[in-house]
Formats: C-alpha cells, structure tokens, sequence
C-alpha cells in the first residue's frame, strides 16, 4: 500500500517536475523576498524552513532526472544564494547560514529521492 502511494508520487514528480520546481521556486522567492518588519511566529527555527523549503524544492527534480538534473540542482543552490543577497534590498537579512541550510536542504532533497527511487525501483 504504502509503495504503490509513493510509485504514485515518483510517477507526478518524474511528470510534472517542471511545474513544480518552477511553483516551488516562486513560493520560496516571494516567502524570502517579502518585506518583514517582524518575524512571524512559526513553529520551528529559521534555518530548519530554509533547510525543508530547499530539500522540497530539490526533491522534485531530483527524483525526475531530467536530462542535465545536475545542472539544475547547482541552479537551485545559486538560487538560494542570489536571494540571499537580495534580502537586505527588502527590509531582511541575509545570511550565510541561510544560504548554508539551504545547501543542507538541498543535499537532504538529493538524499531522500536517491531513497525513494530505491524503493520504488522495480
């Protein structure tokens, strides 16, 4: 039951990776690039959103495999650092351990499609 659920997720991501990455994509840069004058209280800590946006915005093109899926995943990493730098143009901050838990987040993305593909392998 529970590998026919996560075929069936491995099958949309290896479909629609575009889509996702590209909405993904947007949701973090508007997230990140939304001027704050406070910090909203979420449960967890900054960095652990940074690391599960960046492993979720890596999962889905990481578990497709495009044709340069490698190139794409530097472009994720790049992504978070050029949104880094923007910060301080819109009344945040940017950081460098931002930008390191987004690169976690990105490995943890590379890592956990590299298991999902295991088990759903045939």
């Amino acid at each position: 039951m529970v590998k026919s659920i996560v075929c069936t997720l491995v099958n949309a991501f290896e479909s629609y990776w575009q889509v996702l990455t590209v909405l993904l994509a947007g949701l973090i840069a508007v997230l990140s690039l939304w001027p704050l004058y406070s910090l909203p209280s979420i449960l967890g800590t900054d960095k652990t959103h940074h690391l599960i946006a960046y492993a979720c915005l890596t999962l889905p093109v990481s578990i497709g495999r495009p044709r340069h899926w490698l190139k794409i995943v530097a472009l994720i990493i790049l992504f978070g650092g050029v949104i880094e730098l923007l910060q301080p143009y819109v009344n945040r901050y940017g950081e460098w351990l931002d930008l390191l838990a987004n690169i976690t987040g990105v490995l943890i993305g590379l890592v956990l499609s590299t298991l999902i593909r295991n088990v759903t392998a045939k």
